[in-house]
């Protein structure tokens, strides 16, 4: 099992917000998947944002959050456009 501080994108905060949320492993993270997860951590803390959401996707598809497809992007920030 990957522990989430040695995944890409997910720093000790986010990794405590994770944990919180149920979701313990790099593998657990996948099984969910970003937005799922993103949608989990905005119900229980609401200023969790769109950085957050291409980390998240990030650290699954192990590609730093700020080279996403701009495809991938789009689509990330209508999903999260939706929780606002």
């Amino acid at each position: 099992m990957i522990k989430l501080s040695k995944v890409r994108n997910i720093g000790k905060e986010l990794e405590r917000k994770l944990q919180i949320i149920g979701i313990n492993s790099a593998e657990e993270l996948k099984n969910t998947g970003s937005k799922e997860t993103f949608f989990k951590l905005k119900q229980r803390f609401p200023e969790v944002c769109l950085v957050h959401l291409y980390s998240l996707e990030g650290a699954i598809t192990d590609i730093n959050f700020n080279e996403l497809s701009e495809e991938t992007k789009k689509d990330l920030k209508a999903f999260s456009d939706e929780w606002k």
